[in-house]
C-alpha cells in the first residue's frame, strides 16, 4: 500500500485517484475549506479525508497536484512551506515554464511532470497520464495506476516535456471548441444556423457538426480560459504566435459565469454576444436559426465536467 495525497478532488482528480484506490493504495485529501461537491467526489472515489495539509503530508509519500492551472503554484507553495520531501506530481494544465518554476520551488522533492489527456477516467472511459522526469519516481507514479483506466505513458526525462505535450494538444482542441461556439453564435445571429449544421455534417470533424457539447464546454470555461493563457505563454517562449490562444482565452472569459451549470445551447451561445446584442440570438432562434441540441451531460459530474461516451468522450476530454 502506498500513501498518496490528492490536491484536490476536482472533477478530473477524484476519478483519477479513484483508480489508485482500486489498486489498494491509500489516497488522502484535505477536506478543510473544500466544498460539499468536492467532499461528494472524494467519498465516491474512496479517498480518506484529512483535516489539514500538514497531517496529510505526514502520511503520504506522493502528492498528486490536479487543480485549476491558476492555482498550481499556490498548491506547490503550500507543500514547500511544510518542508515536505517526497514525489510531487505536477499534473496540471500549465506551461513548461511554470512547471520548471514549481520544480525549483520544491528542492526537497522528486518532481514529476504530468499531463492528463482525455476525459475523466470513469464510467468505462480512460485517460492518458503522460509522465516526464527521472526514471525511478516516474516508475513509482506509474505503478499507482498499473492496469487501470489511467493509461500511463512516458514523455521522456526532461521536466516540462509532458506539460508541452498538454499545451500542444489542448491549444488545438480547446481553440477549436471556442471557434465552433463563435461560428454557431454568428450563424444563429443571421438566421442560418441550420445551414451551418448541414454544411458542417459534410466535413470529417464533429466539432462543428455536433454543437450539443458546447454547454459542457461553457461549464468548464472558467478553468479553460486560464489554461489558454498558459498555452499562449508556451507558444511565446517557443517563438510562435500566441495571439490565437489569447483570443480563445477571451472567448472563454465570456463563458466564465457558466461554471458547473447545466444550460441550453441557445443560452450558452447568447453569452458569447456583447451584452447589448444578447437579444439577437433569441430572435434568430425564433426565426429557425438554431437547432435543438437536446439535453447535455451533467457538467458537474465525475466528468471534467462533461460526461459523454463514444466519440463525444474524445471531444469532451481535457
Amino acid at each position: 500500500m502506498t500513501g498518496v495525497i490528492l490536491l484536490h478532488p476536482g472533477a478530473m482528480g477524484a476519478p483519477l485517484a479513484g483508480h489508485a484506490v482500486a489498486l489498494g493504495h491509500r489516497v488522502l485529501w484535505v477536506s478543510a475549506g473544500r466544498s460539499a461537491r468536492s467532499r461528494h467526489r472524494a467519498e465516491r472515489a474512496g479517498l480518506v479525508a484529512c483535516d489539514s495539509l500538514g497531517r496529510a503530508l505526514e502520511e503520504g509519500g506522493t502528492v498528486l497536484s490536479v487543480c485549476p492551472p491558476h492555482a498550481a503554484e499556490e498548491v506547490a507553495a503550500q507543500v514547500a512551506a511544510a518542508g515536505w520531501t517526497g514525489i510531487y506530481v505536477e499534473a496540471n494544465a500549465i506551461s513548461p515554464q511554470r512547471t520548471l518554476r514549481i520544480a525549483r520551488s520544491l528542492p526537497g522533492c522528486a518532481v514529476v511532470d504530468g499531463a492528463i489527456i482525455g476525459p475523466p477516467p470513469s464510467g468505462g472511459r480512460s485517460a492518458r497520464l503522460y509522465l516526464a522526469g527521472a526514471t525511478s519516481p516516474v516508475a513509482r507514479v506509474g505503478a499507482l495506476f498499473a492496469g487501470t483506466g489511467v493509461v500511463v505513458r512516458a514523455a521522456g526525462e526532461e521536466l516540462g516535456a509532458a506539460s508541452a505535450l498538454k499545451m500542444a494538444f489542448a491549444g488545438y482542441q480547446k481553440s477549436a471548441r471556442a471557434l465552433a461556439g463563435v461560428a454557431h453564435a454568428l450563424a444563429a445571429h443571421h438566421g442560418v444556423g441550420r445551414l451551418l449544421l448541414e454544411e458542417a455534417h459534410t466535413t470529417t470533424s464533429a466539432i462543428l457538426s455536433d454543437p450539443g457539447y458546447l454547454p459542457s464546454v461553457a461549464a468548464r470555461a472558467w478553468r479553460w480560459g486560464p489554461e489558454m493563457g498558459e498555452i499562449a505563454d508556451t507558444l511565446r517562449a517557443a517563438g510562435l504566435p500566441p495571439e490565437a490562444a489569447e483570443a480563445t482565452g477571451r472567448i472563454y472569459e465570456r463563458w466564465s459565469g457558466d461554471k458547473d451549470q447545466e444550460l441550453s445551447l441557445d443560452t450558452v451561445l447568447s453569452h458569447l454576444y456583447d451584452l447589448g446584442d444578447a437579444a439577437a440570438l433569441g430572435s434568430a432562434a425564433d426565426a429557425g436559426g438554431t437547432v435543438d441540441a437536446g439535453s447535455t451531460a451533467d457538467a458537474g459530474s465525475a466528468a471534467d465536467p462533461g460526461g459523454a461516451t463514444g466519440n463525444g468522450a474524445s471531444r469532451k476530454g481535457s
